[in-house]
């Protein structure tokens, strides 16, 4: 079911050229609920459709409702310019609106264009907002350290601590899924995505 409804879903808005179609398809999550697609797809392997088109989802959503934060971490992740933000489509130091209009172009790429390079986009985004998060949680630990020597309490230190390693977790967990992307792109241009 998950693998037919993801192709399904994939096939009728590449043959559609109805923007309605685009703007309902991405929609989605926003009219029915992640409950809706997390039930179809949650459960597939990173390395097929319906995991890839979850991840894009979760993204959108994730990007949709953190805005500003998310902004924050592109910034930090990435302070100049690179490759990085051409490919992931951004050009200056985002602002929250700025986020929400890339986690909406990266999303409809999947739809409507190349689907290896929307996926190669959402790659690219989320390795810079892990090393965003990475960069935070070193900020934090060393913040930690610092009141610590100036007299702070362990007791103190332990909160600090906890949110710089909940930090390094949450940006492991999106360098897994950047490289899960990449490896989507890899099977989407070899046809062996389903």
């Amino acid at each position: 079911m998950s693998h037919a409804s993801a192709a399904a879903l994939l096939d009728r808005v590449h043959h559609s050229e109805d923007p309605q179609i685009v703007q309902r398809v991405l929609g989605l999550v926003d009219a029915e609920g992640v409950d809706i697609i997390a039930g179809l797809w949650s459960h597939s392997q990173p390395d097929s459709l319906p995991g890839m088109l979850w991840r894009l989802y979760l993204l959108r959503t994730w990007m949709n409702r953190h805005q500003e934060s998310v902004s924050q971490l592109w910034r930090m992740g990435e302070p100049v310019v690179t490759s990085s933000s051409a490919v992931a489509g951004v050009d200056q130091a985002p602002s929250a609106e700025d986020i929400a209009r890339i986690a909406d172009s990266i999303l409809s790429g999947a739809f409507t264009g190349d689907f290896a390079v929307a996926l190669e986009r959402a790659a690219e985004f989320t390795d810079v907002a892990a090393t965003g998060l990475r960069l935070k949680a070193q900020q934090v630990a060393h913040r930690n350290g610092l009141s610590t020597a100036s007299g702070g309490t362990a007791a103190a230190a332990t909160s600090p601590q906890t949110a710089a390693a909940r930090l390094m977790h949450t940006a492991g967990n999106l360098t897994a899924t950047s490289r899960d992307f990449l490896h989507g792109a890899t099977l989407w241009r070899q046809g062996k995505l389903e």
